[in-house]
């Protein structure tokens, strides 16, 4: 068990609405009830659609939104974390939630969705070249931060995976998020990105690893 703070053990639990408004650092009655609407408005968005482990969709959004909190972001960005999936996976218009949420929510939950579609094809591509892509693009760094909390906890989660994608998300993980996360000096997140992804990149170099610590 570590005994410094760890992202990845707060998003293997089920994350509630009452756990996400005691963490986060406003309690406004305002913003308080902005993260409630989004609670409920994804939660409804992502109705009867599962994760590859069975859990419900929604639990990711949950975690995502409450490792958000937890790392201190503002309010825009909790309630972007609940909301970043609902227009690419939930088939929600950007007009609708635009309208629902404002301009700056929304454009949040765009800036997401389009890092979500840089796509990593391996080293030989020029690593350092996507991630100078994947900064530039996000024309918000709190795009980029709810990104890396949403790279987290699919992460965590990778055992569930088809084996065919495993691999590939952590590298992915390894070689762009988790340098990212390292710029941004934000290190329990890099620790853990690394973490999590290292035995699905590397599972030989991981066993001899866990021999050696072992002995």
């Amino acid at each position: 068990k570590r005994d410094f703070f760890s992202y990845g053990e707060i998003m293997e639990n089920v994350r509630t609405l009452e756990e996400i408004l005691k963490t986060m650092r406003s309690h406004n009655t305002a913003d308080v009830a902005l993260v409630e609407h989004a609670y409920h408005f994804a939660e409804q968005a992502h109705h009867g659609q599962k994760r590859y482990s069975g859990d419900p969709y929604f639990l990711h959004v949950a975690a995502v939104a409450y490792t958000l909190a937890s790392m201190g972001m503002d309010t825009a960005s909790i309630v972007a974390g609940l909301l970043h999936d609902t227009i690419e996976d939930a088939k929600v218009s950007g007009e609708d939630l635009e309208k629902e949420f404002g301009k700056e929510i929304y454009a949040l939950v765009d800036g997401v969705t389009k890092l979500g579609k840089l796509k990593y094809h391996g080293a030989e591509r020029h690593v350092e070249s996507l991630r100078k892509l994947f900064v530039s693009t996000a024309k918000d760094l709190r795009v980029i931060i709810i990104k890396l909390a949403d790279r987290l906890h699919n992460v965590s989660t990778l055992k569930y995976v088809p084996k065919e994608k495993q691999r590939r998300i952590a590298l992915e993980t390894l070689e762009i998020y988790a340098p990212i996360a390292n710029r941004l000096s934000i290190g329990k997140l890099k620790g853990e990105l690394e973490d999590y992804a290292f035995p699905f990149a590397y599972p030989d170099l991981y066993e001899k690893t866990q021999s050696v610590i072992r002995e």
